[in-house]
């Protein structure tokens, strides 16, 4: 298996403290790779005094020793580790976040003198599992992730989102073994889009990390004049044509929601890293962005003039896997998911420190199956997309309704856990509440499927006027 073959086609958006309406962080990411490849929600528990505790890929010969304790976190694995483990995204104890990866693309010049360790360097479905359960914050789940891709090379060019309760932190890989991060101004967002993003290093602030001789790298080699800005997207990434109908216009779309008070082009190559946004963005404005197919525009694809003849790709597109925000506010922690296609699905609030995954939600394979979360959510979408003008009130309708169950519960269960002090009661609280939010998420897509199977039976073509005297 071709390690290309199984890189996340995705989109990513981080939102700073002071620019959230909730003071929180977010952090969040649409999985994109193929229409029917199942993932699942896991808990994975606190471990103490592991024993040979060694990583080793089934991706690639990339493998590392792990430290001996790991911290309880939450992730969203594939149905099968076949071909590595890819869990994707989580929220560990001490109230980190991590979503790994956005892929991205670094470009000749680079890869001429650093290349990618395809063979033995780490990949994207190794950084979750070999990261997030050992820090303690944001700024040191990046330090760990940097002294890895020095010390065992990267397989890929990467984006990864790292959070807690006060900062954003994105992380891009460039070459075999540099990588630069920036911290996301407490007043501002970005979104990402498969393209190297950050621009220009400030190697004097402290809202900036990178990897050892990162200049010197790039100055001995004549990457780039030194009597220039240090613009790290020129210097490492790329510049084609097929970005600005693949990747520039998503930037573009999701700056036009959060940021509409500025004019813009799909296709530019000028659109900034960092914006800041018209108006305080929520959790629902993030999960908009996540599932925007540039709706209500010349370039929607749910409009049947665009059907097979799109213009640009979208943000929501049906190779989607998983859609997840990671939401962190004092104590408070969610890990939104949202199983399939993000613009048909919903965004179920968990409490990733959860013991007990619902059952549905770990369940799922290859093929399709009804006991299956991700299964349950996929079904709806292809019975939409049979006619989306003629399915898809029937869809918005059951989004919304499903949307103000779950923020209701999710309300209710915030209440009961301010008052209880208990702490083994705190968690059988978050497990009833993780249960009950699935099962009010699964049960309204069953209903929704129901009714849109009955309603299809009269669209088949072998459908003829019958004589009502016969």
């Amino acid at each position: 298996m071709k390690v290309s073959a199984w890189r996340s086609s995705c989109t990513s958006i981080l939102i700073g403290k002071k620019a959230s309406l909730s003071g929180s962080i977010i952090i969040g990411r649409n999985e994109d790779a193929k229409t029917a490849w199942p993932k699942h929600l896991a808990f994975n528990p606190h471990r103490d005094n592991v024993q040979k505790n060694h990583f080793k890929s089934k991706d690639n010969k990339f493998e590392m020793d792990l430290p001996t304790a790991s911290y309880s976190y939450s992730s969203t694995p594939e149905w099968t580790d076949k071909y590595g483990v890819f869990e994707e995204d989580g929220i560990n104890e001490y109230h980190v976040a991590m979503s790994a990866t956005e892929s991205a693309y670094a470009n000749d010049r680079v890869l001429a003198v650093d290349p990618f360790d395809t063979d033995k360097g780490i990949l994207e479905e190794a950084m979750v599992t070999v990261v997030l359960p050992y820090v303690k914050s944001a700024r040191e789940g990046v330090q760990r992730l940097g002294e890895i891709v020095e010390k065992y090379g990267a397989a890929e060019a990467d984006g990864i989102l790292f959070g807690d309760r006060d900062e954003a932190w994105y992380m891009e890989i460039g070459s075999g073994h540099h990588w630069v991060a920036q911290r996301i101004p407490d007043d501002s967002y970005a979104v990402v889009a498969n393209q190297l993003a950050i621009q220009e290093i400030d190697f004097a602030s402290d809202d900036f990390m990178y990897s050892q001789d990162l200049q010197k790298f790039v100055y001995d080699n004549k990457l780039w004049p030194k009597n220039q800005p240090f613009i790290w997207r020129d210097i490492f990434g790329t510049h084609d044509d097929s970005d600005l109908h693949y990747n520039t216009p998503r930037v573009w779309s999701g700056q036009r929601l959060l940021t509409p008070s500025v004019a813009q082009e799909p296709e530019s190559f000028n659109l900034p890293f960092i914006r800041k946004p018209d108006a305080p963005i929520s959790a629902q404005d993030a999960q908009r962005v996540l599932s925007d197919h540039y709706n209500n525009t010349a370039y929607d694809l749910t409009n049947q003039k665009n059907r097979n003849n799109a213009t640009f790709r979208p943000i929501s597109v049906a190779t989607t896997q998983e859609s997840h925000l990671l939401e962190l506010n004092g104590e408070n922690m969610i890990h939104w998911l949202a199983m399939g296609v993000a613009a048909q699905s919903v965004y179920v609030p968990f409490y990733p420190q959860g013991t007990k995954v619902p059952n549905t939600w770990k369940n799922g394979k290859e093929t399709y199956s009804p006991n299956s979360a991700y299964w349950v959510f996929k079904l709806a979408s292809v019975l939409v997309d049979r006619n989306w003008g003629k399915y898809g009130t029937a869809l918005s309708n059951t989004q919304s309704t499903t949307n103000e169950k779950l923020l209701q519960i999710r309300h209710q269960y915030d209440e009961k856990l301010t008052q209880e002090k208990d702490q083994e009661q705190q968690i059988k609280l978050v497990d009833e509440a993780n249960a009950k939010l699935a099962k009010t998420a699964t049960d309204a897509y069953k209903e929704l499927i129901a009714k849109l199977i009955t309603e299809q039976t009269g669209d088949s073509p072998l459908r003829f006027q019958m004589d009502p005297n016969l």
